[in-house]
């Protein structure tokens, strides 16, 4: 929607034109969808109402800009991610199975977690257990990784208020950023391909710790909403 009819908003946008706001499916607002934002700017310029292959729009968790690239995908600055302090350690639990968690926000919170093969994770139909249950008291998405290489993940996810979904931009995002210091401090720029069921995403960290979220955006439908 435009920002200019949503005054409560005008300040942070920073004079941005569009305002992208996202709810989940069970109706909670989420601070930032990396490809809510990448479907966003797609559906902006197929319709002609962005002309520039860079814009920037305005989100719940501050300014983002956006690029549209030739080929048709589209590429997010996420920001730098940030790391929430955890007092003591946490693990993801899935029935009598336990694995240690990374934190991290971007700027949605995030567990991203390293398994051995993504069928660990099991059916995904209801959210997986976390300890201490105080860790993240808004709630957290989950991604489950496996590590296929230097510079290569496979991930499933459960989104808080949605359970598991096809991918995910802020979590892909935080996937790799936990890849790569999993292997130690890594040389920036890097590049991180991030397969999810949906597809493929690539992650690249710039030398400014900034996460640049990469992928196709198809329009596959149209339709109408009705506000109250």
């Amino acid at each position: 929607m435009r920002t200019k009819h949503l005054p409560e908003f005008i300040d942070q946008a920073a004079g941005a034109e569009f305002f992208m706001d996202y709810r989940n499916a069970d109706g909670t607002l989420a601070e930032m969808c990396g490809n809510g934002a990448r479907v966003f700017v797609r559906y902006l310029d197929a319709t002609g109402l962005i002309t520039d292959n860079e814009v920037n729009i305005a989100t719940r968790s501050g300014l983002v800009p956006v690029i549209m690239n030739s080929d048709l995908s589209v590429t997010v600055d996420m920001g730098r991610p940030f790391v929430p302090e955890v007092l003591e350690p946490a693990s993801v639990i899935i029935g009598e199975r336990s694995w240690p968690l990374v934190a991290v926000e971007v700027p949605n919170p995030h567990a991203v977690v390293f398994v051995d093969e993504l069928a660990d994770a099991g059916s995904l139909m209801v959210a997986p257990e976390v300890r201490p249950a105080n860790t993240f008291p808004n709630g957290v998405n989950i991604e489950f990784v496996v590590d296929l290489g230097p510079d290569h993940v496979s991930m499933r996810v459960h989104e808080r208020g949605v359970g598991e979904t096809q991918s995910c931009g802020t979590g892909a995002c935080a996937v790799a950023w936990a890849q790569a210091r999993r292997r130690g401090e890594p040389v920036l720029p890097a590049t991180t391909l991030v397969d999810v069921p949906g597809g493929q995403l690539r992650v690249t960290e710039s030398t400014e710790g900034h996460l640049l979220l990469t992928g196709p955006a198809d329009l596959v439908a149209r339709g109408s909403v009705l506000l109250p």
